[in-house]
């Protein structure tokens, strides 16, 4: 599209990958659901061609330039797998599927306005990517510590990662944004049993809403003694 040089790199990077190469590189968020100037069009033929491997969405005050947050693309144009070899790790076959990951609750603020991401949350990360790919279980070169990670078998996370499907991407209207996959993360069984949570939940709404109700009833004397008071209606 004329004025946005987004797809047109993308589409360079596509032009100049090997038959089994790969590309990563850093977007802006928008451009994985924009519709605008055709964008949405290039973006449905690029997951249509099966070249999205890997998206991973990033929490916002990372860089010193701007505070907003940014996205990893990762291509690739072969998802066959192949058998590993002293340059190339092992993968496996992983057609018709991209995976997800929903990193933005990550990282630490080093100070009022700028987060890191610590080696643990960029290993967590690296190692999500691996373990899907299924690499390091031949002989990988990978780093120890990564190879580690990725001798573990991949599973969905939900809030964190999702494996999904080329269907799945359509009904979303071929939008890449992870936290669209991975869903809501599980939240941590306290042992309360439901009748009885339930029972002290709603005690507690009762009792705020008497305290809404008493101070509304406050503010509204406090208005009629400065003459502000209104009719109810």
């Amino acid at each position: 599209p004329v004025g946005n040089a987004n797809y047109a790199w993308v589409q360079h990077f596509i032009h100049h990958l090997a038959p089994t190469g790969m590309a990563g590189f850093v977007l802006a968020n928008g451009s994985m659901s924009s519709n605008q100037s055709g964008e949405g069009e290039i973006r449905q033929a690029i997951i249509e061609a099966d070249l999205v491997d890997c998206m991973v969405a990033l929490p916002g005050q990372l860089f010193y330039s701007t505070q907003i947050p940014v996205c990893l693309w990762f291509l690739t144009r072969d998802k066959s797998g192949r058998a590993g070899s002293p340059s190339k790790p092992t993968q496996r076959g992983r057609q018709g599927s991209t995976l997800f990951i929903d990193a933005r609750k990550l990282g630490t603020m080093i100070d009022r306005v700028h987060r890191n991401l610590t080696e643990a949350d960029i290993q967590r990360i690296a190692g999500t990517y691996h373990a899907w790919r299924g690499e390091g279980r031949a002989g990988s070169p990978l780093p120890a510590e990564r190879r580690a990670r990725s001798d573990t078998p991949y599973q969905d996370i939900p809030g964190f990662c999702k494996s999904a499907k080329l269907e799945e991407i359509r009904t979303h209207g071929h939008v890449l944004t992870p936290g669209r996959y991975v869903g809501a993360e599980e939240a941590e069984d306290d042992g309360e049993p439901f009748g009885q949570k339930m029972k002290r939940l709603t005690t507690r709404l009762e009792e705020q809403f008497a305290e809404s109700a008493k101070l509304e009833k406050a503010i509204r004397a406090n208005l009629k003694g400065l003459g502000l008071s209104r009719g109810r209606t």
